[in-house]
């Protein structure tokens, strides 16, 4: 495929550098030169250098035979323009601009084909928060995400010393919660990925996949380690776009407090903000923090535009006694040192936003792809489609699809209403899909599961390398066409 990325920032690199490695055409557009060089030096791709949004521009970096365009500047008004002239002067297919500003969310009628032909728009600011958002609701969890319509969960905890499963076999499982099903999706030791069977110890340390319906996330993690109280304190640090849109969210149910060393942005906050207590002051101030009863917070959230910023007041922030620390780390080098007993949880931004371009940029009905341990490993939700002639999926047996090594299926929803949002923010379908109203039904795969066309299938990828021989697996042949 032939990819134009406008915009070589955190956003537009991390989508290169994965989209690169799966054999396409890329080519990155930036008006700083020294930043496509960076990217020129690193990856097998062309870059371009110029305004994405002037016509003479996108024609030299090829928009007249490209299959898509990433719009993804720092700039809403330059990614609409550039869409639009994709559109209008190149006929590209497919348009996707990255959307900061909520006026513009809010109206989502200006992306449609007859103003700024935007074909997805995505707001990464709100799914940091949401991904967040989160991770405070399952204070144990590493990671949570959603799939079909949040009707399962994908979550990765730490086996920690006294979990009931420790120590045992994963058939054990089965044992201990009885009367929910769920599958442990992969595992990773050490870092390196181990394939879940049923004679598989947990062991102390381990990170653990594991797929279940949403309703019976909180069963299943109780397993694996005891529980957290549930937080009722969090603090916020940095009041820009993710924070104010995190401390907006969870002022409903939380006791917020959030630091800004901005004056003039504190004011905006405490006009903005209902119930958040806004302070003004340093983020690392350690008096600051003491006089806030630092050491009563369940959640500390680093969310300023420093890394060093939000790494130092994480460190301090658990020193002095908060019971989790959130830090939101940009540079991807940062991210795996120091994610560790001191840092609970260090997120990359881009990896978390990458999910949702790249939905749109895999072949087949993809509808989720949710990017794993810093993008070496996948999460996606794809719907079969055929028939047992047409189809290597449909109308087989889990146990008689021929899955890559290392690919595993954890679950199928079968009911679920067809996509047909052509504008999405986060998620792609939205609503109350319930078993009574909607006939959804959530289905934990086992050797014998037989899919049926229109299910969606949940699988975990430990190696991305994979995901080729996935899309393959699930395309139809032409005959049914």
């Amino acid at each position: 495929m032939k990819i134009l990325i406008l915009g070589a920032g955190r956003v537009g690199s991390t989508v290169a550098e994965s989209l690169v490695s799966e054999a396409n055409d890329i080519t990155v557009v930036d008006v700083a030169a020294e930043r496509l060089a960076l990217l020129q030096d690193r990856f097998d791709l062309r870059t371009v250098v110029g305004s994405a949004s002037y016509p003479s521009v996108l024609k030299r970096a090829g928009a007249e035979d490209a299959d898509m365009v990433l719009a993804v500047t720092e700039s809403d008004e330059t990614n609409l323009a550039a869409c639009k002239i994709a559109a209008s002067l190149f006929n590209i297919p497919t348009k996707i601009a990255r959307i900061r500003a909520s006026d513009y969310l809010d109206h989502p009628e200006l992306f449609s084909q007859n103003n700024f032909c935007v074909d997805y728009a995505i707001c990464p600011e709100q799914i940091l928060t949401e991904y967040i958002e989160k991770l405070i609701e399952f204070p144990e969890a590493l990671q949570v995400l959603d799939f079909a319509a949040g009707k399962v969960s994908l979550v990765a905890v730490r086996a920690l010393q006294g979990g009931p499963l420790v120590g045992h076999q994963l058939q054990d499982l089965r044992k201990h919660v009885p009367n929910v099903d769920t599958r442990v999706a992969a595992i990773f030791r050490k870092d390196r990925p181990i394939i879940p069977e049923g004679n598989t110890v947990i062991e102390v340390g381990d990170e653990v996949f594991f797929i279940a319906a949403t309703q019976d996330i909180r069963v299943v993690m109780s397993e694996l380690r005891s529980m957290d109280k549930p937080a009722k304190r969090i603090m916020i640090a940095g009041g820009g776009k993710t924070g104010r849109r995190l401390a907006a969210v969870l002022e409903k149910d939380y006791q917020v407090r959030i630091i800004e060393r901005n004056g003039k942005v504190c004011e905006l906050l405490a006009q903005d903000l209902q119930k958040s207590l806004v302070l003004h002051g340093d983020v690392t101030d350690e008096e600051l923090l003491d006089s806030e009863n630092i050491a009563e917070m369940d959640v500390f959230c680093a969310l300023t535009n420093d890394d060093e910023n939000n790494i130092m007041a994480s460190l301090l922030a658990k020193r002095m006694g908060a019971r989790k620390v959130i830090a939101l780390i940009n540079r991807g080098i940062y991210v795996d040192l120091v994610q560790s007993d001191r840092i609970d949880i260090a997120i990359s931004p881009a990896q978390v936003t990458i999910g949702s371009l790249l939905a749109y940029v895999r072949q087949g009905d993809v509808a989720v792809v949710h990017s794993l341990r810093r993008g070496a490993a996948e999460a996606l939700e794809l719907v079969a489609h055929g028939d047992t002639k047409s189809s290597n999926i449909v109308g087989r047996k889990v146990e008689d699809i021929k899955l890559p090594k290392g690919a595993t299926i954890g679950a199928i929803v079968r009911g679920l209403p067809p996509k047909n949002d052509r504008w999405v923010s986060t998620r792609d379908v939205e609503g109350d899909y319930s078993e009574e109203k909607g006939k959804v039904h959530v289905i934990i795969a086992h050797h014998d599961t037989i899919i049926e066309s229109d299910d969606h299938v949940i699988l975990f990828v430990v190696n991305k390398r994979m995901i080729r021989q996935i899309e393959r697996l699930f395309q139809v042949s032409a005959s049914f066409l």
